[in-house]
C-alpha cells in the first residue's frame, strides 16, 4: 500500500518507534520557530539548561506579538530577545517586519522539512509540505537543545478535494467547512493530509489558510504536498532551490478519509464564540456590524489583501464600521503598495496597521461591548478580542470587505448581485518584494558567546518549583465548563501580555475572566495548594505555556477533566502539575468547588498504573482517575517539571 505525504515526513524524520497509532515515537527536528508572547519563557529556559548554541538548522525568533509600547515592557522584551537571539545562534525578525507564520513560510520554510514552534499554529508550514507542530516552549527549548520531538504517533486523516472554488469563496470556507462537519476536536490525535485533484486549485498561500486552522481542529498538524504550486511560490520569493518534492504515492491509504466538493462550497461563518460554530453566511445575513479586521495568520496571502482591496475600491466602507487592515508582512504591504491596492483600502476608509498579530490576540483593536467584530482570524474564544463581553465572528476576506461596505452581516454573492459586481481578476506580481533586511542573521559562536542577555526590569527568572508531593489534599478552588481555553487560563491583551516575561505579575491575570478572585483565593490556600476541575477539550487553542506556569505558580497541583487538549496536556507536565481524566466522565457533576480531594501514594501508583483513586472528603466519595503519562512525563511531573530533569542531563 502506498505512502501519503505525512507517512513520508515522519518515516523520514523517525528516530525512535514505529508508525503505528497512539504508540510513542521521537522525531528529530529541522526547525524551531518562537514568537514574542512565547519565546521569552523559551529563552529563559535556555538559560537554566545553560545551552551554548541552537543544534536546529534553522532557529528564528519573531516579534509580532507584542507591538504595542503603552510602555517600557515590551520594548525590554524585544531587546532581551534580541540578545538572546544572538546568544544562542538565532535569526531574529525584527517587530514591524511581519506575522510569524506567513514571514517563516516566505523566508525560511523548505518542503520536507520538520519544525516544531511555540505557537499552535506552527502548522501553517504544512501549506508547504513540511511537517510542523505546534508545541509547548519547553518542547522547542529541547529541539533546540538537540533532543527529538516525542509524540505519540497520530492518525492520518486523509481529506480528499475535488472540484474548485466557486466564485465568492476563498480558502477561509474550506476549513469553516471542516468545523462545522467535525468540531473543535475532530483532529485530535490526528494528521490532517489534504490530497486529491482539488489541491492543485489552491495556491500555497491557500494552503496556508487551511493548514493554519488546523489547529482550531484540535490536530497535531496538518499537510500538503510540496508540488508545483510550493515550486511556484518559492519561485516568487527567490528561493527555488529550496524546492523538494513531496508527493502522495497514488495508492496512498489513510486511517481516516473524508472528501470535500469544492465547487459546492458556499461563503461560510463561524458565530460567537466558537470556532467550529459554524453556519452559512445567508443565514446570519442582516446582523448590525461596527467593525471589520481583515489579517493574522489565518488569511496572511497577498491575495486576502487584493481580494478585499478591489472590492471597496473607489466605494465607501459603512460610516458606522471601523475598517481595519493589519498586513501580515512588510513584504505583502511593500506589494499591495505596488499594486495600488493599499490606496484603494485607505480611499474606502480603512485603517491600516503595522504589519504584526495585533487584534488576534488582543493588542489592540478590541471591540465595544454588545456590537459584532468580523474577523478573517483563527479564533473566537471569549474574551479573546481584549473586550470580555466580546462578540467575534470569523469569515473570508470576501464576506468580511462586503459587511464593511453595508454595515450588516452579508453574503459577497448578494452583494455582487445588488451592485452588479463582477468577481475580482485579480493581477498579483509573479515576483514578491523580497526584503531580508529586517531579519538579523545570526552572529558567529565565537562572538555569540560573548552577548551578554538583555534583561530589564519586567524580566524575571523562572520560578523554581517544588516535586509534587506523594499526597495532596487540597480544595477545589474552581470548576469550568467543556472548551475552556487558554485565553480563558492566562489571558492576552494589551494589559497581561506584557507580563509574558514576569511570571509573578502575570500570575495575576490567571482565571480572571471566568473568576476574577481566582489568583487571591489561590494564594489562601497556597500551603495545601488547590485543584481545578474541567469538562471536555480543557486548555484548547493557543499552545501559550503561561497557562500551566502562572496556575502552578499559584498552587495548582492537578487538573482533573473529562479531556484535555493536546498541547496544554504537555505543557502540564512539563511544570509538574498532574492532569488526571475522569474514567467515569459523569463524575464531573458529583464535585463541587470547594470540595477537598485527596489523591495518596502518588509517587508510587503513577510510575506503576495509569489509574489513580480520589476521595472527595467533603461527600465521602471515591473517584477512579485516569492519566495518560509516558515513563518520562511521570519522571517529569514528580520532579516539579522538565526543567530540573533535563539541567541535570545536558551538564
Amino acid at each position: 500500500m502506498g505512502r501519503g505525504v505525512a507517512h513520508k515526513l515522519i518515516e523520514s524524520h523517525l528516530v525512535e518507534g514505529e508508525m503505528v497509532p497512539g504508540q510513542p515515537i521521537a522525531l528529530s527536528v529541522d526547525q524551531t520557530l518562537t514568537q514574542d508572547a512565547t519565546g521569552t519563557l523559551v529563552m529563559q529556559e535556555l538559560e537554566a539548561l545553560r545551552l551554548d548554541r541552537t543544534r536546529a538548522e534553522v532557529s528564528v525568533q519573531y516579534v509580532d506579538h507584542n507591538l504595542l509600547q503603552a510602555d517600557e515592557k515590551n520594548a525590554e522584551d524585544h531587546e532581551f530577545l534580541q540578545s538572546a537571539a544572538a546568544r544562542y545562534g538565532f535569526w531574529y525578525s525584527k517587530p514591524g517586519n511581519g506575522v510569524s507564520h506567513p514571514t517563516h513560510m516566505q523566508r525560511f520554510g523548505v518542503p520536507g522539512k520538520t519544525m516544531v514552534g511555540s505557537d499552535s499554529h506552527t502548522c501553517a508550514a504544512g501549506s508547504l509540505g513540511m511537517l510542523a507542530v505546534g508545541v509547548g516552549g519547553l518542547e522547542v527549548a529541547m529541539a533546540i537543545a538537540g533532543r527529538p520531538l516525542r509524540i505519540r504517533a497520530p492518525e492520518i486523516w486523509g481529506v480528499r478535494l475535488t472540484g474548485e472554488l466557486p466564485e465568492w469563496t476563498s480558502a477561509k470556507d474550506v476549513i469553516l467547512e471542516m468545523l462545522r462537519r467535525h468540531s473543535t476536536k475532530g483532529g485530535l490525535n490526528r494528521i490532517i493530509e489534504y490530497h486529491g485533484p482539488g489541491v492543485a486549485t489552491l495556491s500555497a498561500m491557500d494552503r496556508h489558510v487551511i493548514a493554519n486552522m488546523g489547529a482550531e481542529l484540535g490536530a497535531t498538524t496538518t499537510v500538503f504536498p510540496a508540488d508545483d504550486a510550493v515550486r511556484d511560490f518559492l519561485r516568487a520569493e527567490d528561493r527555488e532551490g529550496d524546492f523538494v518534492e513531496v508527493l502522495a504515492d497514488p495508492d496512498a491509504s489513510y486511517d481516516v478519509t473524508d472528501e470535500i466538493d469544492l465547487s459546492q462550497l458556499e461563503p461560510l461563518i463561524a458565530m460567537p464564540s466558537a470556532p467550529d460554530n459554524v453556519v452559512p453566511v445567508r443565514e446570519a445575513a442582516g446582523e448590525e456590524v461596527s467593525q471589520v479586521v481583515i489579517g493574522s495568520s489565518a488569511n496572511p496571502g497577498l491575495r486576502d489583501f487584493a481580494i478585499a482591496a478591489a472590492m471597496v475600491k473607489g466605494r465607501q466602507t459603512n460610516s458606522a464600521v471601523s475598517f481595519d487592515v493589519n498586513p501580515s508582512s512588510r513584504q505583502i504591504y511593500a506589494d499591495l503598495t505596488k499594486m495600488g491596492a493599499t490606496f484603494d483600502l485607505i480611499g474606502a476608509g480603512a485603517r491600516i496597521h503595522q504589519a504584526g498579530c495585533m487584534g488576534c490576540i488582543g493588542m489592540g483593536q478590541a471591540p465595544a461591548v454588545g456590537r459584532n467584530s468580523l474577523r478573517t482570524f483563527p479564533r473566537n474564544f471569549p474574551g479573546r478580542s481584549g473586550t470580555k463581553e466580546d462578540s467575534v465572528w470569523l469569515c473570508s476576506p470576501e464576506t468580511a470587505a462586503a459587511s464593511a461596505l453595508t454595515g450588516v452581516i452579508t453574503d459577497p454573492r448578494d452583494l455582487a448581485e445588488k451592485l452588479d459586481m463582477a468577481y475580482p481578476r485579480l493581477e498579483l506580481p509573479e515576483r514578491s518584494s523580497v526584503n531580508t533586511r529586517m531579519l538579523v542573521p545570526p552572529p558567529p559562536l565565537e562572538e555569540a558567546r560573548r552577548v551578554e542577555l538583555v534583561k530589564g526590569p519586567n524580566i524575571s527568572a523562572l520560578p523554581d518549583f517544588p516535586p509534587l508531593p506523594d499526597r495532596i489534599e487540597a480544595p477545589v478552588l474552581l470548576k469550568v465548563a467543556d472548551n475552556v481555553s487558554t485565553d480563558e487560563i492566562s489571558p492576552a491583551g494589551a494589559q497581561a501580555l506584557p507580563y509574558r516575561s514576569n511570571v509573578p505579575m502575570l500570575a495575576e491575570f490567571t482565571f480572571t475572566r471566568i473568576d476574577e478572585d481566582y489568583p487571591r483565593r489561590a494564594k489562601e490556600v497556597a500551603e495545601s495548594g488547590h485543584v481545578v476541575i474541567g469538562g471536555d477539550n480543557y486548555g484548547q487553542g493557543s499552545s501559550r505555556e503561561h497557562a500551566a506556569i502562572t496556575p502552578r505558580y499559584l498552587g495548582l497541583r492537578a487538573v482533573v477533566a473529562k479531556s484535555f487538549a493536546r498541547i496544554h496536556w504537555q505543557n502540564l507536565a512539563n511544570f509538574g502539575v498532574l492532569a488526571l481524566e475522569f474514567a467515569d466522565p459523569a463524575d464531573y457533576d458529583r464535585i463541587e468547588s470547594g470540595d477537598v480531594l485527596v489523591v495518596d501514594g502518588l509517587h508510587e501508583t503513577l510510575p506503576a498504573r495509569s489509574e489513580v483513586t480520589a476521595r472527595n472528603q467533603t461527600k465521602g466519595e471515591d473517584y477512579t482517575l485516569r492519566h495518560r503519562l509516558s515513563t518520562p512525563q511521570v519522571e517529569a511531573v514528580l520532579a516539579g517539571g522538565q526543567i530540573p530533569l533535563l539541567a541535570r542531563e545536558l551538564e
